[in-house]
């Protein structure tokens, strides 16, 4: 028995012909990628669309008909912000929400830095902005490009900013994926600085290059491997540890007690790409089993529908935990 199908109907006003074009695409590009993503057929006449599938996903291919064409009005779309704008307008659980509720903004979620102004792409983004921002501790865990370091750093810059805390501090444990690291060239900061740098990336994004070189000059900003943490109370810091499922379980404990007074720590990883020698249990595992419930302390988990990449990176992350699961 076939699944039920409803059609909706749109009128897009006023009828300009630029904007229909650029809400189109070049050879109609961008209602293709609607249809593919939410498996909804779109038929149009000049500015006149009908959206035809299943129940929830036709409406929210209309509101996200209506939301893209607002934005006509202001930019250039492509098809990464029209893969952004899908993204936003599936939720986790794989039900659909309203592209029109985004676009109105209700429940908005934004962070301000320097250079821009970072708004949270979908449910768990946005529940995860909040979870760093009201708890002391909070977890970011799942798979890459989930944006889950970029916008822990974008929260530290903010609370920096507004003069929450006095620093930033930025670790990560130097583990080997597979390669040595004694025989890279330099000494140990040029050693760890490879490990490092998809944060300094996130830095320079929000900052500037010149100003994130200042701030660590100055010791505002401190990028560290973890292994410098030993022995040290952090007080005053907005404190991120990333690629934690690289951590022993000695390793997080050690960091977890560095948290000092007036302090926020984030903490992330995906324990789908844990490189530690076989046998050995990853401190970030065992800190979502013995933390679950502990008051103040925040898991958010992503899944491969967070991805906010390349749509090749979600369906090459659903494609190896596919495999995983059938082993």
């Amino acid at each position: 028995m076939n699944a039920v199908q409803i059609s909706r109907d749109i009128v897009l006003e006023p009828a300009d012909n630029g904007r229909l074009a650029n809400l189109c695409g070049q050879f109609d590009e961008h209602l293709r990628q609607i249809e593919r993503r939410l498996n909804v057929d779109i038929a149009s006449r000049g500015n006149r669309f009908r959206v035809t599938g299943p129940p929830g996903a036709a409406e929210v291919g209309g509101d996200l008909l209506l939301s893209l064409f607002e934005m006509t009005n202001k930019e250039r779309l492509d098809p990464e912000r029209v893969h952004m704008m899908l993204q936003e307008s599936q939720m986790n659980a794989g039900e659909l929400v309203s592209a029109k509720a985004v676009a109105d903004g209700s429940g908005e979620v934004s962070i301000q830095t320097q250079r821009k102004s970072i708004r949270p792409r979908g449910v768990n983004q946005t529940a995860y902005v909040r979870a760093i921002r009201s708890n002391d501790l909070a977890f970011g865990i799942g798979p890459a490009g989930t944006g889950k370091t970029y916008l822990a750093v974008a929260c530290a810059i903010e609370a920096l900013s507004n003069e929450e805390v006095r620093r930033i501090v930025l670790v990560r444990p130097a583990v080997e994926a597979g390669e040595r690291l004694g025989f890279l060239p330099g000494d140990l900061s040029q050693k760890v600085d490879p490990y490092l740098r998809p944060m300094y990336d996130a830095l320079y994004d929000m900052l500037g290059s010149e100003h994130v070189a200042r701030l660590i000059e100055r010791n505002i900003i401190e990028v560290a491997p973890l292994a410098f943490m030993r022995g040290r109370s952090l007080n005053e810091s907005f404190v991120i540890l990333d690629e934690a499922q690289n951590t022993s379980t000695e390793q997080m404990k050690m960091f977890l007690t560095r948290i000092g007074f007036g302090s926020h720590a984030v903490i992330t990883g995906d324990i789908t790409q844990i490189d530690l020698p076989e046998r050995q249990v990853s401190g970030l595992k065992d800190a979502m089993r013995i933390l679950d419930g502990v008051e103040g302390i925040n898991f958010t988990l992503f899944s491969p529908k967070d991805v906010v990449r390349h749509p090749l990176v979600r369906r090459i992350v659903e494609a190896y935990e596919a495999d995983s699961n059938g082993r």
